[in-house]
């Protein structure tokens, strides 16, 4: 019987919130954590975790970055919102419900302000957060900081889309071993 906060494929989701083109330009190293997060993407959907993306007022912000939205299936559609946590959305909300989930895998924009809200809501609603902290980022390192430390402090799991989805697979038995393998190369 696995630890209890290893994930278990079956009781997760994987949550992108926020990484929008307009962060593009604010944030020095979005390019890497949105690679990171288009990764993470692909491999949750070869291990069959289901995947709800956020966006902050979109008409302002911009879509999500293009390397993740390449990733989703062509009828995906991205749960919009206003409120800065993701649980502050009723879709959102629904999606968690609907889906069964008690293991929230999370990554995004901005660490300190949607991610740490989004964070602070699940684990008050009994969920288990994994926050991957090569997919999240803010304007400023300190923010960055400020955030993380706050989120651990609350008891978030930090993780990193390596860990995360070697966790998932449990075994190099895996049927999907080769191919995740071959995605964190």
């Amino acid at each position: 019987m696995p630890h209890k906060q290893i994930l278990d494929g079956a009781k997760s989701v994987f949550v992108i919130v926020d990484v929008q083109e307009a962060f593009r330009s604010a944030i020095g190293d979005f390019a890497l954590i949105a690679s990171n997060i288009a990764r993470a993407s692909r491999g949750f959907q070869m291990l069959d975790v289901p995947i709800i993306v956020t966006e902050q007022y979109p008409g302002g912000l911009g879509r999500t970055a293009e390397e993740i939205l390449l990733t989703l299936p062509d009828e995906f559609e991205p749960v919009e919102k206003t409120a800065f946590s993701a649980y502050g959305s009723d879709a959102f909300r629904e999606k968690i419900a609907d889906l069964g989930a008690e293991q929230v895998v999370l990554c995004g924009i901005e660490t300190h302000v949607c991610i740490s809200q989004t964070t602070h809501d699940l684990l008050e609603q009994g969920l288990m957060v994994h926050l991957l902290t090569d997919c999240v980022g803010s304007r400023f390192e300190h923010d960055k900081r400020a955030g993380l430390k706050k989120m651990r402090s609350s008891g978030v799991i930090t993780s990193s889309v390596e860990m995360a989805l070697f966790e998932l697979m449990r075994d190099a038995t895996h049927p999907k071993f080769r191919e995740i393998q071959e995605l964190i190369k």
